[in-house]
């Protein structure tokens, strides 16, 4: 693992460096998306806001999640370089992408089909900073799975240099994490240039990251809190309710629109 990348006399964390690097990705993924839109609206200056507001989210709901680190560390906690939290990340993020939409007359949920392939994709490429730094997001040590007939030991790898090093071999849930956001971004990015009901592609993206988080969270080293289901796994559960009920709202649009079209022709016939 490199946790550090050491330039002449500095020491450059390599999470921070892949967060930077997200940022950029999701960026230029935004701004090809308002250009394919015809939107004129600033799209780095919205991503911008939004990864500063999903930090601050991120860390915050880290602190709600594991308290024990906070009655450890103390306010500290929360410019340390690990403990980033899917779920504070995403509704802080959402958030601010939200009030920007609104400012720029772009509409909310607009703004946030036009976000969602760069979301999942700069997600996908932050993982690469846990994975390099290893400040822990791994999964726990790798049991033989007996399917069937069959046993066998699933491929993993340790972490004994990294920021909070384990030595015995892991699920490298980091690497699980970054195929899952670049094959969701991938496939939104190709929904997005279909004529869209608004509101769709943010469905697709709830209900496909939330499923993500949830099915990879089984091989986490999160601690259950209810139902044998970790604080992931249950907001994970929340993001892909809300992904179904919005794509519900959004075929009943669909549906609605053609319909009341064909009824003011009607009128005017």
């Amino acid at each position: 693992m490199i946790p550090y990348l050491h330039l002449w006399n500095h020491a450059v964390p390599t999470f921070g460096l892949m967060l930077w690097l997200a940022a950029v990705a999701a960026s230029f993924v935004m701004d090809r998306g308002f250009r394919r839109a015809g939107v004129t609206a600033d799209a780095v200056g919205m991503v911008a806001v939004a990864v500063v507001a999903g930090i601050v989210g991120a860390k915050l709901w880290h602190v709600i999640d594991t308290p024990a680190d906070f009655r450890e560390m103390g306010w500290s906690v929360l410019w340390d370089s690990a403990g980033f939290a899917w779920f504070g990340g995403l509704v802080f993020g959402i958030s601010a992408l939200l009030l920007q939409g609104w400012r720029a007359k772009i509409g909310g949920l607009r703004t946030l089909d036009l976000a969602a392939p760069a979301a999942a994709i700069g997600y996908g490429i932050g993982r690469i900073g846990c994975f390099l730094s290893g400040d822990g997001c791994y999964g726990i040590a790798i049991k033989p799975v007996h399917l069937l007939f069959f046993s066998f030991r699933p491929w993993g790898m340790s972490f004994p240099n990294g920021i909070e090093p384990t030595f015995v071999p892991v699920y490298p849930t980091p690497l699980y994490e970054l195929a899952a956001g670049l094959l969701i971004g991938g496939w939104l990015w190709w929904r997005a240039g279909k004529p869209r009901v608004s509101g769709a592609i943010l469905g697709e993206y709830l209900l496909l990251t939330g499923t993500a988080r949830f099915l990879v969270e089984f091989v986490r080293r999160n601690p259950k809190v209810l139902w044998e289901l970790s604080n992931a796994q249950l907001a994970s559960a929340g993001s892909v309710v809300a992904g179904i009920l919005l794509l519900m709202w959004v075929a009943m649009r669909q549906v609605d629109g053609p319909a009341k079209a064909v009824e003011a022709v009607e009128k005017t016939a």
